[in-house]
C-alpha cells in the first residue's frame, strides 16, 4: 500500500512544495511507494513555482477514506458467456473460489456464477431419461473438453441442444433408441463397434464420437461425409468420454443476471449495509461497465487503512478528509502543537520552530547527504520564500537562511530574482472571487472548545483590498456560518511594507482588548504583523483566554 504525503487543506506553497519534496526524499530513502498529494487545487503562485521547477502537481485527493477499489481483489478469475462447465469448474478449482463474475464479449459484467449453479448443469434432469441426456454446447467445445480431434467436421461452432446417447447395446436396440429422438440432435458415443457406428451414420446423427483412440473406417467415413455427420475421435474410454461431454454444457443457463454490482469509487462505509444484506457470495466492483475487481463480505470486516504523512500541519481539523480513519506514520511541521491527532502506534513526529516546513525537508536532504534535483530544490526554496516572505518574516531563523543558501547550489535560477517574480504573480484579490480569497489559505483552529479560522493572503499594497472589502467581509461571514465557526479572520499582508490588515467576520468576547488601531467596524491595522502562526494566532488565543472567566460568571 502506498503512503500519501499530504499538506493541509486549502494548501499554500509551503504545504504543496513540502509534500512534493518529502515524498521525493522518502522515495530515495525508505519508501519508494511514497506519493505526494494535496486536498485542494494549487493557487496561482504555487502553479508558477511548479512550472518553473518542471515538477508535476501532487495528486489531488479530497477524501482518503478507503473506497471499494482500494479493498477489492484486482484481476479476479472470471467466466465468459459461451464458457462451459468443465473450463469454469477447473478455473474455480485452481483458484480456490466458489463464485466468479461473468463477462460478455465486450468485457461488460453480465452476471455471477457459483459452484452450486455449475453443479446444476451436471445434475439437471435427475433420472429423467431425456433431460438427463441433454447437453447445450458446440461441437468445438465438446472436442476441447474431451481432448479429441475431428475426422470430419460440419458447422462445429454452432450451438446445439444435443441429446447424448451411448452405443453400448445391440444394433437392434440402438436403432430403436435413436429413432426416439430427432437425428439432428443426437450425439452418439461409441467404441470400436461398426454395428453401432453404421446405423448412427445412416440415421444422419449430428455427431459420432469414436472412443478409445480409434478412428472410423474409411468406408464409414465416406458415408458420414455424405450424410453430413461430424466424426470426432476421443482418446478416452467410453465412460470417461461420456462424462466429459456432459461437462461441455454451456454455463449460460445458470448465470445469475439479477445481481448487485458496486461502483469502484463508493466509500467502504457506504457499501457495508448493502453488502451485508445481500445473499450474494461475491460483488463485482465496476467502473462504468468495466470490471475493476471483486469483493466478498469478509473484505469489509477490516479494510486496510490508508497510510499518511502529514506535512505543514499537525491538527486533524486541517488534515485531508478521512485522516482520522487513516494510519498517520509521520508528521513534519513548524507550527504549534494542537488539535486532536491520535495514533494507535508510535509515529515519527518532527517539529522545529523554523520558518517553513520546506526548511525541515531541506535539512533532512542535507543531513542524509542527498542532493536534491534542481526542480525539488526550487520547490523547497519556494516554500521557504513564501512562508518567510523571503526571509523578512519574524518567523525566519538562521536555519532558514542557511538552508536557503544551500539550496541555491542546486537551483537553476537566481533565488533573489525568483522571489521577486514569485510575489508579483498570483494576486488572489486580482484573480479570485471573494469566496475563493477567504478559502485559498484558510486554517481552522480550536482553543478551549472555541473554533475559528484564519485565512491569509499576500499582496503588494492594499489598493485592491479597499475596493473589495465589503464582498470579502460578506464571504468571511458565509465561511464562518458554513463551517460552524465562532468567527473567521482574514489577514491581508502587504509584502512591501511588512504590515497587515485584519478583517473579521465578527468580534468575539474579549476582542476589545486588542492593542491595534481599529480602522473600521471589524477591520484593524496590524503594523509589523506578517505571520499568522507566530504573531496573529498567539494574539487571538490570548484574547480568547482572557475573556474565558467572564463567560463563566
Amino acid at each position: 500500500m502506498s503512503v500519501y504525503v499530504f499538506g493541509h487543506r486549502n494548501p499554500d506553497t509551503d504545504a504543496i512544495c513540502s509534500a512534493l519534496a518529502y515524498a521525493d526524499y522518502l522515495q530515495r530513502t525508505t519508501r519508494p511507494d511514497a506519493i505526494a498529494a494535496c486536498c485542494g487545487t494549487p493557487n496561482e503562485r504555487t502553479e508558477f513555482v511548479l512550472r518553473k521547477a518542471g515538477v508535476a502537481s501532487p495528486k489531488i485527493m479530497m477524501d482518503i477514506r478507503p473506497e471499494l477499489e482500494d479493498v477489492c481483489k484486482r484481476d479476479p478469475v472470471v467466466a465468459r458467456k459461451g464458457d462451459v462447465f468443465f473450463e469454469v469448474y477447473q478455473r474455480m478449482l485452481d483458484n480456490g473460489v466458489r463464485a466468479i463474475p461473468v463477462l460478455d464479449r465486450e468485457n461488460k459484467v453480465t452476471g455471477i456464477v457459483t459452484l452450486l449453479d455449475l453443479l446444476q448443469l451436471m445434475l439437471r434432469g435427475g433420472v429423467d431419461p431425456i433431460k438427463s441426456r441433454e447437453v447445450r454446447s458446440t461441437l468445438d467445445k465438446v472436442v476441447e473438453v474431451i481432448g479429441g480431434t475431428y475426422q470430419h467436421a460440419v458447422e462445429t461452432d454452432r450451438v446445439d441442444d444435443l441429446v447424448l446417447t451411448v452405443g453400448a447395446m445391440s444394433a437392434d436396440g440402438f436403432t430403436s433408441r435413436v429413432r426416439a429422438f430427432p437425428a439432428e440432435r443426437l450425439l452418439v458415443v461409441s467404441g470400436d463397434r461398426p454395428t453401432i457406428q453404421l446405423p448412427a451414420v445412416e440415421t444422419g446423427v449430428r455427431a459420432l464420437v469414436v472412443t478409445g483412440g480409434y478412428e472410423l473406417s474409411t468406408g464409414l467415413l465416406q458415408l458420414a461425409k455424405a450424410q453430413g455427420v461430424t466424426v470426432i475421435n476421443s482418446p478416452y474410454d467410453t465412460a470417461t468420454t461420456t462424462m466429459r461431454i456432459k461437462a461441455a454444457h454451456l454455463i449460460d443457463s445458470v448465470i445469475n443476471s439479477d445481481f448487485l454490482k458496486l461502483p469502484a469509487r463508493m466509500p467502504v462505509e457506504n457499501a457495508r449495509q448493502q453488502v451485508y444484506r445481500s445473499p450474494q457470495m461475491i460483488f463485482p466492483v465496476v467502473d462504468g461497465d468495466r470490471l475493476v475487481g471483486i469483493l466478498s463480505k469478509s473484505d469489509l470486516v477490516h479494510p486496510p487503512r490508508p497510510q499518511l504523512v502529514l506535512v505543514d500541519h499537525n491538527e486533524i481539523t486541517q488534515a485531508v478528509q478521512g485522516a482520522d480513519e487513516a494510519d498517520v506514520l509521520e508528521v513534519l511541521d513548524h507550527h504549534r502543537l494542537g488539535g486532536s491527532l491520535k495514533s494507535t502506534n508510535p509515529i515519527r513526529f518532527y517539529m522545529e520552530p523554523v520558518g517553513s516546513t520546506c526548511t525541515l525537508v531541506a535539512k533532512l536532504f542535507r543531513s542524509s547527504q542527498i542532493e536534491p534535483t534542481s526542480g525539488i530544490a526550487l520547490c523547497m526554496a519556494s516554500g521557504m520564500i513564501s512562508d518567510t516572505l523571503n526571509l523578512r518574516s519574524p518567523t525566519t531563523t538562521d536555519v532558514d537562511r542557511d538552508l536557503l543558501c544551500w539550496l541555491q547550489n542546486f537551483c537553476d535560477v537566481d533565488l533573489e530574482k525568483f522571489a521577486s517574480d514569485f510575489f508579483e504573480v498570483g494576486s488572489a484579490l486580482r484573480s479570485c472571487d471573494s469566496d475563493q480569497v477567504v478559502r485559498e489559505d484558510c486554517k481552522e483552529f480550536e482553543e478551549s472548545g472555541r473554533r475559528f479560522s484564519i485565512s491569509q493572503i499576500e499582496e503588494i499594497g492594499f489598493d485592491l483590498f479597499w475596493k473589495r472589502k465589503e464582498e470579502l467581509s460578506n464571504s468571511l461571514e458565509v465561511l464562518a456560518e458554513a463551517s460552524d465557526l465562532e468567527f473567521s479572520a482574514l489577514l491581508v499582508t502587504d509584502i512591501s511594507s511588512n504590515g497587515s490588515l485584519l478583517l473579521m467576520s465578527r468580534e468575539p468576547d474579549g476582542w476589545e482588548e486588542i492593542n491595534y488601531p481599529q480602522l473600521e467596524d471589524r477591520l484593524y491595522q496590524l503594523d509589523e504583523v506578517v505571520s499568522r502562526k507566530k504573531q496573529l494566532l498567539p494574539l487571538i488565543i490570548s484574547l480568547l483566554e482572557a475573556s474565558a472567566p467572564n463567560q463563566n460568571r
